[in-house]
């Protein structure tokens, strides 16, 4: 194979243009004329927080909108004949599904689920379904267990519904994808928590407002995903369905779909898991079920009636996760068929019935009380031992707390009082560098305008306040996970012992993640963080694992044979390699961390999080929906000053 020497000419850019020249040392013009902005900035326009002059006081006219809506909502055709009827078709459809469940039974619906799980995954992922539906009865959780799973059949249902339908029309229109494009990077980036007040407050607090902020929430990765599926359709496949005459319509059925089977598993896949974290999360808006069992025991500080109801949800995470991604694995290839396609969902509705006859034939449907197991009053036993031995006064190293409130006056004080102190002009200006560094100048703009959109809000120092919490939880987050994914990466061992661990991890929804830190560290801004590191940590460590991993083999034995130690393999060769996976690393970390910070108001984050908890609980359609706006404007900043465009991925890799 002959090389191939790219001249100035070919490349369409003179090495010694002006532009090729600020390519070349791009950081280090954005870095000098910052310093000089910086240093003008200082003598023109001086420091202090946010002026109240730029801000815009939304406090009247939300008001008088709050006012409208609740005043108009039992009255105007525009909710008694949309709303109503949207809000009325949601409680019919759950309830239908619910009532179904329940006229199955345990038993109908174990083996419900064993056989789907077996005739779409195989026989292990069956059995491990029915053990978690057996042991969700266990521990007394089958009723709410049930009033979760109707939720998440109809909010998934329509979740995939609008998600294809918007997919569908990004993958066959260049136009329609540019437009909502954006759109979808907006609501990626969105924590749950801002999906809640708009519905609360047009629908009120009940079932409809949880399945519409669930579908809302979980729609975007099937609309993502589905366009991507379409838009990557083999182009030689294409080509011949429309060189032998094949209609639009027909290519569509017979060609693109079929190409994208794998991306639209992987959607749904997606639209599931998100689907049960926003159905947990929803509970503060009267979803009711195991996220409401979750709540109200966090809201008492009863850590065994909370893990109880914990338990069950994130073993509906795993069953979901594990079904549908080996479904997705399965899809291509070649098993031998042994029968009719529809025998196999004949033996489960068989099955099923069979199996809901005679439990009631022999039994009443629901799960006994005497089979439960109660596990909340041996675990407040260990968390009262916990408290009396770990919480406070251990030797040398100290308690839980003690941890708790040296990370807040060491780490979290400095950082928020640190960016409190800035002058607001300079923390624009900070973040247009980061922006500009690492991505273009359209990112740049982004980023710039979504910090300032903060302050114009009005609640520049509590976004700060969140600010420096997602900050110091990037920072634990991305020293523990990539030690563990460079470990993980360098030993065939540690990866196997660490992969079901991730796997849980990565499934459990935000909300159980504050059951244990309540239970160690209390109330306050260090357990939010701590719940927001554990929840970011696995996608940090499989992401970094998979980059090491996948550096070329042929340069590392090169890099070897040339007397290169471990150590520089590692420094030298494979972190500069794998640069593209750990920026994907810490942009992940950050809108991760963002999501459970925002949570973590719920034990006591403050800052936005304390203030969209506050709207939810008091109507306050002001103080919540600005806040929920600058957790959007907050989480948009950051997704672009940690996101880089892929030709700078490129350049850098």
């Amino acid at each position: 194979m002959t090389a191939t020497v790219t001249t100035p000419r070919a490349t369409g850019l003179d090495a010694s243009t002006p532009a090729s020249s600020f390519a070349r040392h791009r950081t280090g013009v954005v870095l000098v004329g910052a310093l000089a902005l910086l240093i003008l900035g200082a003598f023109l326009i001086g420091g202090g927080t946010w002026p109240g002059s730029l801000t815009v006081d939304l406090t009247g006219p939300l008001g008088h909108v709050s006012d409208w809506i609740i005043d108009n909502r039992d009255t105007h055709p525009l909710f008694l004949y949309f709303f109503g009827h949207i809000s009325n078709a949601v409680v019919l459809s759950v309830r239908g599904v619910y009532l179904v469940l329940l006229a199955a039974g345990w038993a109908g619906v174990t083996v419900a689920a064993g056989l789907i799980a077996w005739r779409v995954a195989g026989v292990r992922l069956a059995l491990t379904a029915v053990a978690a539906f057996i042991l969700c009865a266990l521990l007394g959780m089958w009723v709410p267990t049930m009033q979760t799973l109707a939720l998440m059949v109809v909010a998934v249902l329509a979740s995939v519904i609008l998600g294809a339908l918007l997919g569908l029309a990004a993958g066959l229109s260049d136009r329609v994808f540019r437009s909502l494009r954006p759109v979808l990077d907006t609501m990626q980036v969105m924590p749950a928590f801002a999906y809640l007040l708009p519905v609360v407050l047009v629908f009120g607090i009940g079932v409809p407002a949880a399945v519409l902020a669930t579908v809302v929430y979980a729609a975007p990765p099937m609309a993502r995903l589905t366009a991507l599926g379409l838009r990557d359709a083999d182009a030689g496949v294409m080509e011949a369905a429309a060189s032998l005459g094949a209609t639009g319509r027909q290519r569509l059925l017979t060609a693109r779909l079929p190409l994208a089977r794998k991306e639209l598993l992987l959607g749904l896949n997606q639209t599931i898991m998100m689907a049960l974290s926003m159905a947990v999360i929803a509970s503060v808006i009267g979803a009711g079920g195991l996220g409401d069992r979750v709540y109200q025991a966090l809201a008492s500080v009863d850590v065994g009636a909370a893990l109880a109801a914990g338990i069950p949800i994130v073993l509906l995470a795993v069953v979901l996760d594990r079904v549908t991604a080996a479904a997705g694995k399965r899809i291509g290839t070649t098993a031998p068929q042994t029968g009719p396609a529809w025998s196999g969902w004949a033996v489960v509705v068989a099955g099923t019935v069979g199996a809901a006859v005679v439990a009631r034939l022999v039994s009443k449907p629901t799960w006994p009380d005497a089979w439960t197991v109660g596990i909340a009053e041996p675990v407040n036993e260990a968390v009262g031992w916990m408290t009396d031995h770990l919480y406070s006064g251990v030797p040398v190293i100290g308690g839980t707390a003690d941890w708790a409130a040296h990370f807040t006056t060491w780490i979290l004080d400095p950082v928020r009082d640190g960016l409190q102190w800035l002058p607001w002009w300079a923390l624009l200006l900070l973040v247009a560098v980061l922006a500009m560094v690492i991505g273009t100048w359209r990112t740049t703009l982004t980023a710039v305008l979504a910090m300032a959109a903060i302050g114009v809000l009005g609640v520049w120092d509590p976004a700060l306040n969140t600010l420096s919490q997602v900050l110091a939880g990037v920072a634990v987050t991305l020293v523990i996970g990539f030690a563990v994914g460079i470990a993980a990466s360098r030993s065939e061992r540690v990866e196997r012992l660490l992969r079901p661990v991730l796997d849980v991890f990565q499934t459990m929804p935000q909300f159980v993640y504050l059951i244990p830190v309540v239970a160690l560290f209390g109330v306050g801004r260090a357990p939010a963080v701590a719940a927001a590191v554990i929840y970011a940590l696995p996608a940090v460590v499989r992401i970094t694992t998979q980059g090491m991993n996948g550096v070329d083999p042929v340069v590392m034995e090169s890099s070897r044979s040339l007397g290169a130690t471990g150590m520089q393999q590692l420094r030298k060769v494979q972190l500069p390699l794998a640069r593209p996976a750990l920026l994907l690393a810490v942009n992940q970390g950050v809108v991760l961390v963002l999501a459970v910070v925002v949570i973590g108001g719920l034990v006591g984050g403050g800052a936005l999080g304390y203030d969209v908890v506050f709207g939810l609980a008091q109507g306050d359609l002001a103080t919540g929906l600005v806040a929920g706006a600058a957790i959007v404007c907050l989480g948009l900043m950051l997704d672009r000053v940690t996101q880089p465009t892929q030709r700078r991925t490129e350049k850098g890799a």
